[in-house]
């Protein structure tokens, strides 16, 4: 079983957005999907309400009781593929981890995924987290 774990700033938005996009996409696969954050600034908090509306309206199903994780060395681990939504994410879990474990950092797509607590953009986010789940998709079934 491929484990993969996508991560951003505050994990409310973009990547248990693309948690929940990529189970629903994978749903006849057997990979196991988490998400989490950078920082602990959301610790504790649930997805937000911006992600919730538009996973709704694209009738993808979700986790109501999910709330914001920090990664941690034990997720480093035990996930194959670990995947920052942003440049930023990427530099950020690249600093926070041992160097043994930067083979297993991932980009999500070349050009990053904006931020919609920014933007205020969920629509634009949706697209975009889509569009890479099915990149991923496609990436993590030739990899088996």
């Amino acid at each position: 079983m491929k484990k993969i774990c996508f991560v951003c700033l505050g994990n409310i938005c973009r990547s248990p957005m693309a948690e929940f996009v990529m189970k629903e996409l994978a749903i006849k696969d057997d990979f196991y999907i988490e998400s989490r954050a950078t920082s602990s600034w959301e610790h504790g908090h649930p997805v937000h309400r911006g992600t919730q509306k538009v996973l709704q309206d694209h009738g993808i199903p979700y986790n109501h009781f999910k709330t914001s994780k920090q990664v941690s060395l034990d997720d480093i681990s035990s996930f194959d593929y670990i995947v920052g939504m942003d440049k930023q994410n990427v530099k950020d879990l690249k600093a926070m981890f041992p160097a043994e474990f930067k083979s297993k950092i991932f980009l999500f797509i070349e050009e990053g995924v904006p931020d919609p607590w920014f933007t205020g953009d969920f629509e634009e986010t949706y697209h975009l987290v889509k569009k890479g789940c099915s990149l991923w998709l496609e990436e993590l079934r030739n990899d088996i």
